[in-house]
């Protein structure tokens, strides 16, 4: 390469280099490193890879329902602002916050974890877990809820919880 030609095509690569994010927009969700980035978790990402390993298994596939995600924020963030992975934290446990938010369901199962920085990761704890992967496998489950807090000054960084349940209701 010419020397006049190589000197433009660095400074030609250096300032792409600087107009690129820091974010790795081609990183699958299930990979996002959640403490990093602060984001929360992608729904959708978690209720493909839950329904892809319940399918596998002859259980039915789940979809994301706002109502459960909504509980599972509310218990993400009560777990942050405790700093502690806890079903019951705040002195209410799961059936007591069901029951509370008025979803009709004819069961439903709760994972609660901290520390998971990805999707991946939080889904291999629970699966690698037998009582949350018998949550995770539980037959007729067919809606859930998953969230994410941060908590950057926790010990933890990122409290999850994650809702399945068999609603009374199929088109809720």
């Amino acid at each position: 390469m010419r020397p006049h030609l190589a000197g433009l095509s660095l400074a030609f690569a250096l300032a792409l280099a600087g107009c690129g994010t820091t974010e790795d927009l081609s990183q699958p969700a299930f990979y996002v490193n959640l403490a990093q980035t602060g984001k929360p978790v992608d729904a959708a990402a978690a209720a493909s890879l839950l329904s892809d390993y319940r399918a596998a298994r002859g259980l039915p596939t789940v979809s994301v329902d706002p109502a459960l995600n909504k509980l599972a924020q509310d218990q993400a963030n009560a777990m942050a602002r405790a700093d502690k992975l806890d079903h019951a934290v705040g002195g209410r446990d799961f059936i007591s916050r069901m029951k509370a938010s008025g979803y009709d369901a004819r069961g439903a199962v709760e994972n609660v974890g901290a520390g998971y920085h990805t999707l991946a990761e939080a889904f291999s704890g629970w699966r690698d877990s037998p009582s949350h992967n018998k949550n995770m496998l539980a037959p007729g489950m067919t809606r859930m809820g998953i969230a994410t807090t941060n908590a950057p000054g926790s010990k933890y960084k990122v409290y999850w919880a994650l809702i399945l349940a068999d609603p009374d209701t199929p088109s809720r």
